[in-house]
């Protein structure tokens, strides 16, 4: 049975330089009528993360999420997708300091109106700022991180800084981090607490 695994796969492969006859045969085999274009895979987690809590199926919806490795592969990405290539509707999700790759990749795929919301500094700055730094303190203690969080509050480079930047700057210290902590933190939010960009992305499949 084909799934979106094998589509994502085949889409980076061609990105990569590779030919596109596959990533096109699984786009019609799926029914994609929407790509969301990611930076990464964090932002994948959290993004998979609230679809299961909200639905419905966006696969079954036509919707396919990729992480495309990185802001400055937009162009590529929108270009295999968007009108010039798939002729997927786009959408997707950056932060404020990439939001430039981003207008100039959906410029170039002719991708007409924004479709893209931007964070103001990254996702997992939106979900710190949401929860709460407490509450975000205590899913680091109930995941067994609490001697690694307090080592880092020791170092010198990281005193004075607000606390929220402080989360921040430790979910993205160690490989995978950032991933797991991006489904954990959508976990934990309440349905009103879900921050703008991505409720507003949510809102525009």
């Amino acid at each position: 049975m084909v799934n979106m695994g094998a589509f994502r796969d085949a889409v980076s492969r061609w990105a990569a330089g590779g030919p596109g006859g596959a990533a096109s045969d699984l786009a019609v085999q799926l029914g994609l009528r929407t790509a969301v274009l990611l930076e990464g895979l964090s932002d994948l987690a959290a993004f998979e993360a609230l679809a299961a809590r909200r639905g419905p199926d966006l696969a079954a919806e036509g919707v396919c999420v990729v992480p495309m490795g990185g802001a400055m592969s937009v162009g590529r990405y929108a270009s295999l997708l968007g009108p010039p290539g798939l002729g997927l509707r786009l959408r997707g999700l950056c932060d404020e300091g990439e939001q430039r790759f981003y207008d100039r990749g959906w410029e170039r795929a002719g991708a007409g109106h924004r479709g893209f919301f931007v964070c103001v500094a990254d996702l997992e700055d939106e979900l710190i700022r949401a929860l709460g730094t407490a509450r975000v303190e205590e899913i680091i203690q109930a995941e067994g991180d609490l001697r690694a969080w307090q080592t880092f509050l020791r170092q010198p480079a990281h005193h004075g800084r607000p606390r929220h930047q402080q989360l921040r700057r430790f979910l993205g210290t160690k490989k995978g981090r950032k991933i797991r902590y991006g489904r954990l933190l959508v976990e934990a939010l309440d349905p009103e607490q879900v921050p703008a960009p991505i409720d507003d992305l949510f809102a525009s499949l």
